[in-house]
Parts: structure tokens; C-alpha cells; sequence
């Protein structure tokens, strides 16, 4: 009997230790994710006005009285009802009207949808041999590579914008050594230009492609390709029918890394960007610090969350509907 009751203990504290395992990480989103989602999302139906915080509450009291008082002189139950009575609901939508009616808001949600799409290709091109090439070599080879794309971690993201505005200024260094080499004639305007954007932008997030396909393509079976080969299949073919095929997983990761944060880039829009370099992160700061237009700012926030969410979430069904059918 008492072995019977140990092995029932034994059994709970590992279920318990597993739930609190599992908790820890819903503990965290629910703090650091979902708890400011709600707060802004609250504020983006709200009015702005010339106060501290700088928008209307959502619940507004009628009877101007404070619920300590209220609590005191009715009672601790009476009281909060007495309180509830009297509490208004002020919601309002204007400010999701507000950015449909003004086209700035459209022009700057496609224009920061098209330079996090077009930066996320090039990196998925230039990232996917560059992973191929580090999971295809040999062990030291391999670390040696790896730590050369971790390396740039090691240097804060704002130095390194900076440093490209010294390389992509009119006398700066990429200028100067196209010169050198009778390349061009006169200096080439790239700093503060779309160009100067998708630059920066590649470099910063190119590792943060390379490594999820690296993770994928090293795994990759190896005898698939040889059997393949033997088989009588070119190189080419080998790669579309088998390599690329079973690398999508590290192709969606990687393209998913870049391109959500490139979309609300904020730095590098407004170090390499000119006036006309219109995006998201850079629209929020105005409204926020320059406008202090909370809840303009807030509803610009969530409808950037929305066109990142949906998106995700209908392509996580569509796959699980997949896995689904060849099971």
C-alpha cells in the first residue's frame, strides 16, 4: 500500500513540476505580451486630449465621487456595485477611421510592407547559399563560418547603421574606392535613399536568415542527395526536387525572422532613409513624441499587428491542415 501511494506521489509532483514548467513561459507572455497589447489596445479608443496620460479613460465616473468614499459610506459590496452603476463606457472609432481616410497612413503601411518584402528576398538569396555553403562544409570550417555571421551581434545595431552612413555618404569609403578604381566618375547618391534602406536593412537581418536555414540544411539526409545523383539527376534538379523541398521549414523561419521586424524598423529608416522613406516604426515615433497623438499612435500599432497576425495564423492552419491530409 505504501509503495502504491509513493508511486501516486511520484506520479502528481511530476505532473505538478510539468504544469509549472509549462506555466512559466504563458506567465511571461501573458506579462510582457498581452498585458501591453490590451493597454494600447485600450488607448487606440480613446480621444487625445491635453492632459497626463495624454487620452480620455475608458471608464469615465458620472457621480465624481471616488470608490474609497463610496466604499465607506455604503459598504464594501454596496459600495463597489453603487460605483458600477455610475461608470460610463467612452469608446471611440474615429481613430481607425482616421487612418483609412488619410492616405499617408496607406502610402506608409504598403511602402514598409514592400521594403521588408523586397529586403526579405534578397536576404532568403543571399542567406540560402551562404547556409548551404556552412552546413556542406567541414566541422572547424564550419564553426569558424558560424562565428563570422554571429560575430556582428557582438557590436551594438546602432554602431553599425551608423557605420554605413560613413560607407554610403557622397566622400565616404564606398564612394571613394568606386572612384579609386575609375568605376564612376562623380560620387554616387546613396545615403538617404531607399537604397541606403534596403542596404542596411539586408546586412542587419541577413543573419537572422542564415542561421534558421543552416539549422534545417544540416540536418538534410545526406544519401537522399547521393541516391538521387546516382539515379541519373542533375545538379539543378537534385536542388528543386529535394534539397529545396525539405529545406522550406528553414525558409519560412528565416523569412518569418526577417520579415516581421523589418516591417516596424525603426533606426534604419531613420539614419539611411531620406524625408520620402516612409514606414511604420518611423510614423509611431512622430505620433507618440512629436504629435502626442497616443491613440492615433496606438491604432496605427494594432493594425500593423493585425496585417503581421493574420497572416501567420492562416498559413499555420493551412500547414497543420497539410500535415492533416498526408497523415
Amino acid at each position: 500500500m505504501s509503495a502504491v501511494l509513493a508511486s501516486m506521489d511520484a506520479t502528481f509532483r511530476e505532473r505538478l513540476w510539468k504544469k509549472f514548467i509549462v506555466f512559466i513561459p504563458y506567465l511571461w507572455l501573458l506579462l510582457f505580451f498581452l498585458t501591453p497589447f490590451l493597454i494600447v489596445f485600450k488607448i487606440s479608443f480613446a480621444d487625445p486630449v491635453v492632459a497626463q496620460p495624454p487620452f480620455t479613460p475608458l471608464f469615465q465616473n458620472l457621480a465624481e465621487t471616488s470608490l474609497l468614499e463610496i466604499i465607506k459610506e455604503l459598504g464594501f459590496f454596496s459600495g463597489i456595485a453603487s460605483y458600477i452603476q455610475y461608470l460610463s463606457i467612452s469608446i471611440t472609432f474615429d481613430n481607425y477611421l482616421y487612418l483609412f481616410e488619410d492616405s499617408l497612413y496607406v502610402v506608409t503601411y504598403i511602402n514598409s510592407v514592400k521594403l521588408a518584402f523586397i529586403s526579405t528576398c534578397f536576404c532568403l538569396l543571399i542567406g540560402y547559399p551562404i547556409a548551404y555553403g556552412i552546413a556542406r562544409s567541414p566541422q572547424p570550417t564550419r564553426n569558424i563560418l558560424l562565428l563570422m555571421v554571429v560575430i556582428p551581434f557582438w557590436v551594438s545595431f546602432l554602431l553599425r547603421v551608423y557605420a554605413w552612413m560613413g560607407i554610403l555618404k557622397t566622400k565616404g569609403l564606398l564612394n571613394g574606392f568606386l572612384l579609386w578604381t575609375g568605376i564612376i566618375d562623380q560620387p554616387l547618391e546613396l545615403l538617404y535613399t531607399d537604397t541606403a534602406v534596403y542596404i542596411g536593412m539586408i546586412y542587419s537581418y541577413l543573419p537572422f536568415m542564415i542561421l534558421p536555414l543552416y539549422a534545417n540544411l544540416e540536418r538534410l539526409d545526406i544519401r537522399l542527395l547521393e541516391a538521387a545523383a546516382d539515379l541519373g539527376a542533375r545538379p539543378w534538379r537534385v536542388f528543386k526536387d529535394i534539397t529545396f523541398p525539405l529545406s522550406m521549414p528553414g525558409v519560412v523561419a528565416g523569412c518569418l525572422l526577417v520579415f516581421i521586424p523589418a516591417i516596424g524598423e525603426y533606426v534604419i529608416p531613420a539614419l539611411l532613409g531620406g524625408a520620402d522613406t516612409l514606414m511604420i516604426g518611423r510614423l509611431l515615433f512622430d505620433e507618440f513624441f512629436m504629435n502626442r497623438d497616443w491613440p492615433v499612435a496606438s491604432a496605427v500599432a494594432i493594425v500593423l499587428l493585425m496585417l503581421l497576425v493574420l497572416p501567420i495564423v492562416y498559413f499555420q492552419k493551412r500547414q497543420n491542415q497539410e500535415l492533416l491530409e498526408q497523415q
